[in-house]
């Protein structure tokens, strides 16, 4: 983008924040490219939602820069010898952010509204078989289990288990959220921005951020600005200070010096192809194996993402446990054109008589260019994607649809992305019923379940790795690329402390703005 044109795009971007109202001079921005989806963690699945719910709440468990889970909010905690009882010892003096405590009452809250009968989190099957939350005292809360469940401690260190306030009342998830994080919600004007103030009276007890109380600067908007050039713009001209640049400008950003690029790391993120397999074509193992065939991952996000990404063998992602490249290279279906041919001929397809499929992609991260690299490449072997963009709450809706249709013979599949901090991310998505009432056997599922009881780390890797296998050879999840996608970060030179935790989480506490 020349300079003239860089200037008018800051021009009318300064003239939408103005009409949002302008920010002060002790505020942080911070352009994204999407919104969220809502302010209650038991209703929402993105990372554009994680992100800020890490902001606004608190949680038992902290993770490390490691990724491992240490204390919190729970300072301290005890199991027995059959892992079905957890007591939590919490720390005194919390408050949230209508100047209540927060304490055992509000974890046993949140965890009760997780299991409630008619309204369930998104994210049930992660909190594990939770049968009863007692409160023992006000700082003490023990968790009983129905059976042991390895990934329960690190999922408490994650914001899906974030710490609802018990004085949440109407507009909950909506216009209102009380939680106990560094930040404070002032407003939500949906598809627009958040507006924040900082928690004056907050604690940090082992989250990833040096600064051990409050925000350094006053308040913090977070702003969607879809358009990546119009981002690119507000960076340049001191409108935003932190932003998802445009990806074929980084090159020149780097070189130029002007701005800091950050590109987050051990993200937890995979993407992924899925299919829609309860009817033609992808009901037949053959269909989905062509597809993953005909996929050249490395060549396509090479030529949209340079060294910003890197092909994915496992379903799950790197730092993640069990992720092992070599393992899951055995029984990823390598690039192999002919042989998707092969499969298609069997089907009775060829390229003058194409298979026909729905390709669905989500908006952001130039997955649009990178779509359109893959639909070129299936065409090459005779299939005929047809790409639809569409936002992620849209794409996560539609892919639950075409899995709940059995009628017809076009078929549907989609560039999927989930972030996870362990494998229990396989039990989420692939056990019955399926995060979205795709694939699922049996078989699978009793592979599953051991994934989540075995306590030996050896003995649950290979678990682990069984079921990576599993899906693997059946071409149920094909791994394309982890994991910077579009979580590159461009930060003014003004902005001082700024850094992204593992699984893609900002830190926005330790930032200090300069002159």
């Amino acid at each position: 983008m020349n300079r003239l044109a860089l200037k008018q795009t800051a021009a009318a971007l300064g003239a939408v924040f103005a009409l949002a109202g302008p920010a002060t001079a002790e505020d942080i921005v911070w352009a994204r490219y999407g919104d969220i989806d809502s302010l209650d963690p038991h209703r929402a699945t993105s990372t554009l939602s994680l992100q800020v719910w890490s902001l606004m709440y608190d949680t038992l468990l902290a993770m490390d820069a490691e990724g491992n889970p240490v204390p919190h909010f729970a300072k301290s905690w005890t199991a027995n010898d059959a892992g079905t009882e957890y007591t939590f010892n919490l720390e005194g003096g919390v408050m949230c952010h209508d100047g209540t405590p927060l304490d055992a009452n509000d974890v046993k809250y949140t965890i009760d509204a997780a299991f409630d009968e008619t309204t369930p989190s998104l994210t049930k099957g992660s909190w594990g078989p939770i049968t009863a939350a007692e409160v023992i005292d006000p700082l003490t809360i023990k968790l009983t289990l129905e059976s042991p469940f390895v990934a329960m401690i690190p999922f408490l260190a994650d914001s899906f288990s974030s710490i609802i306030c018990d004085t949440n009342g109407e507009g909950f998830g909506t216009t209102t959220a009380i939680g106990s994080g560094p930040w404070k919600l002032v407003s939500w004007t949906k598809g627009d921005r958040l507006v924040f103030e900082k928690n004056a009276d907050y604690t940090n007890f082992g989250k990833l951020a040096d600064n051990p109380g409050a925000p350094y600067e006053d308040g913090l908007i977070i702003t969607v600005v879809p358009e990546p050039q119009a981002r690119y713009a507000a960076l340049t001209t001191g409108e935003v200070h932190i932003a998802e640049p445009p990806f074929d400008d980084v090159p020149a950003i780097k070189d130029s010096g002007e701005l800091d690029i950050i590109v987050a790391e051990n993200t937890g993120q995979n993407v992924f192809w899925e299919f829609a397999v309860h009817r033609p074509p992808f009901n037949d193992v053959r269909a989905r194996l062509a597809v993953a065939h005909a996929t050249d991952a490395a060549t396509a996000i090479s030529l949209i993402y340079g060294d910003l990404s890197i092909p994915e063998n496992c379903p799950i992602s790197r730092g993640v446990f069990g992720n092992d490249q070599d393992f899951c290279a055995q029984y990823r279906p390598a690039y192999d054109p002919e042989k998707s041919k092969e499969l298609l001929a069997e089907l009775g397809y060829s390229m003058d008589k194409p298979l026909e499929t729905a390709l669905l992609v989500w908006t952001g991260g130039n997955r649009q260019k990178l779509g359109e690299v893959f639909q070129a490449q299936l065409a090459e072997v005779g299939i005929k994607a047809t790409i639809e963009i569409m936002d992620i709450g849209s794409l996560n809706a539609r892919v639950r649809q075409e899995n709940e249709n059995t009628e017809g013979t076009t078929g549907s599949m989609d560039m999927m992305t989930w972030s996870w901090y362990d494998p229990d991310i396989l039990y989420a998505l692939w056990h019955t019923p399926g995060a979205y009432r795709g694939y699922t056997s049996p078989e699978l599922d009793a592979i599953l379940d051991e994934t989540r009881v075995l306590t030996d780390p050896d003995a649950r890797k290979a678990k682990v790795q069984e079921a990576m296998k599993y899906l693997l050879e059946n071409a149920i999840h094909v791994p394309l690329y982890t994991p910077g996608w579009e979580w590159v970060f461009a930060v003014r030179p003004e902005v001082e402390g700024f850094k992204v935790a593992p699984f893609v989480y900002p830190i926005f506490s330790d930032i200090k703005i300069g002159g």
